[in-house]
């Protein structure tokens, strides 16, 4: 589908009892960017009556929280709607569907709203939400469906016909804003003249609209190589973008999320930006599993691309913002590479790290 098709409808995202956690990723993804969907609001009923942007980022993006979806249907009637969509927007270790989530999603069903999920448990192989669908004239997407084997690529070495300057995204942890610092780079690269692409690698940047996507979780593991490789080689075919940045996956050392060699085989990225969170100790949901120091991370990616990690990009959390300064300053004295927040700073002052990079294109 095309930019030109979106936004696809107006969406209300499912997060309850999840937002502002590490299992609301996809919800935090969807307020803060996507071209997918208008987003009329959130529902947790937590933080309802707040402002998503607020409990968020501390940044008000005018997107409401309500405590249930009845409440959120009948507000965008009366205000932005009607609502279209409800977009499951929690991301539970496992990608779990729990028995409240089925009942609220359930209820959205009944409301005429298109369903859109990202969980393992596949709302369209449930027979009774598929017959309800059926009647309501509504549309079940599970995005992390595995798609046909028919349909899928192996890894060929046509990765060497691309031309553009990639940069993978890459993490020391699952959940730590790989994505969003992703997404804010493509759009100050764009915004400084470089056309850019994005290559999503999960349910939420698929979500979010990125034209060239990939589940990565979904594929069986001989194809995954090829499927990188091909979301590349077709964002660099279809319109020979100066630069491709790869969304990561898990963490190369992540007990449970291993995510990452492959992007660096197949991928074959020219460098790697590294998402870090300072004040985080384990690797998360796994209490018990320390997260490698940071320079071991760094050697084991540079090891294995041949390439190097050219800046550290900071996950602030936990963290007071007068902080993060210093922690940056600690990181280039310890590890030799300039490290910036740009959740906060912004993506342009990713460009300005970059920079000797971006000038071989020119």
């Amino acid at each position: 589908m095309t930019l030109s098709h979106f936004p696809e409808g107006n969406a209300i995202v499912y997060c309850d009892g999840a937002f502002n956690t590490l299992n609301g990723k996809t919800a935090h993804g969807l307020i803060r960017f996507t071209q997918r969907y208008k987003v009329l609001s959130v529902v947790d009923s937590h933080f309802h009556g707040q402002d998503s942007g607020m409990v968020l980022d501390g940044k008000p993006n005018r997107i409401p929280i309500y405590p249930s979806i009845e409440a959120a249907f009948e507000a965008a009637k009366q205000n932005d709607g009607p609502a279209t969509h409800l977009v499951v927007g929690i991301a539970p270790d496992g990608g779990r569907l729990s028995a409240a989530a089925r009942l609220h999603i359930k209820i959205a069903i009944q409301y005429g709203l298109h369903i859109d999920s990202g969980l393992h448990d596949f709302i369209s192989d449930d027979e009774e939400m598929v017959e309800l669908a059926r009647r309501k004239d509504v549309r079940i997407r599970d995005i992390r469906k595995p798609p046909s084997r028919d349909k899928l690529h192996f890894f060929s070495g046509k990765i060497e016909q691309v031309d553009s300057l990639k940069i993978a995204i890459l993490g020391t942890d699952s959940a730590i804003g790989k994505r969003t610092t992703a997404w804010l780079l493509v759009h100050a690269l764009n915004n400084a003249g470089y056309p850019t692409e994005i290559i999503g690698t999960g349910q939420t940047a698929w979500m979010q609209g990125a034209r060239h996507s990939i589940i990565m979780d979904s594929l069986v593991n001989d194809f995954v190589a090829g499927e990188i490789e091909h979301a590349v080689w077709s964002a660099w075919n279809d319109s020979k973008p100066k630069v491709i940045v790869i969304e990561g996956q898990g963490s190369l050392m992540n007990p449970a999320y291993p995510g990452g060699f492959e992007i660096l085989a197949a991928g074959r990225p020219d460098f790697i930006i590294l998402q870090h969170a300072p004040m985080r100790k384990e690797y998360d949901g796994f209490p018990g599993y320390p997260i490698q120091p940071l320079a071991r991370q760094i050697h084991a990616i540079e090891l294995l691309s041949g390439k190097p990690v050219a800046a550290i990009t900071i996950n602030h959390e936990h963290m007071l913002p007068q902080q993060i300064p210093p922690i940056s300053d600690a990181i280039l004295q310890v590890v030799g590479i300039p490290a910036v927040d740009v959740l906060l700073n912004g993506g342009s002052s990713l460009v300005n790290i970059i920079e000797p990079y971006l000038e071989k294109i020119q």
